[in-house]
């Protein structure tokens, strides 16, 4: 299931900005976030594969979704310049920013080589 996220559930699930300077993530998962809007083309793109690998990789990733016209300060503090950019956030180690519409094979390679998901 997709979960989309504000500002105050993304600092629970994902980094509290607030209390730490350096990353540390919060989550029990690795996750990906989709930066979005809904009048983004490449974002409706992406919505539908989303939608399958969350299915797929059910209890081992959790994907989330923010709609970077409702929470303008969460994206500002990630830079988002374009969208979709995705945001791969490993369990461990740093996260990894990717931009544009991917296909299928580019999330589960990236699922793999950043996530070490399978």
């Amino acid at each position: 299931m997709i979960e989309y996220l504000t500002q105050e559930t993304f600092k629970t699930k994902v980094f509290n900005f607030e209390q730490n300077k350096e990353w540390k993530f919060e989550g029990e998962l690795p996750c990906i976030i989709d930066f979005y809007a809904d009048w983004c083309g490449p974002c409706k793109m992406v919505a539908p594969i989303l939608e399958e690998l969350a299915t797929e990789y059910n209890g081992k990733l959790n994907i989330y979704k923010v709609d970077t016209e409702d929470q303008r300060e969460l994206s500002a503090m990630f830079g988002i310049q374009s969208i979709p950019s995705l945001l791969f956030v490993p369990k461990e180690g740093q996260p990894q920013m990717a931009q544009g519409a991917l296909p299928k094979d580019s999330f589960k390679k990236a699922f793999k080589e950043v996530l070490n998901v399978e």
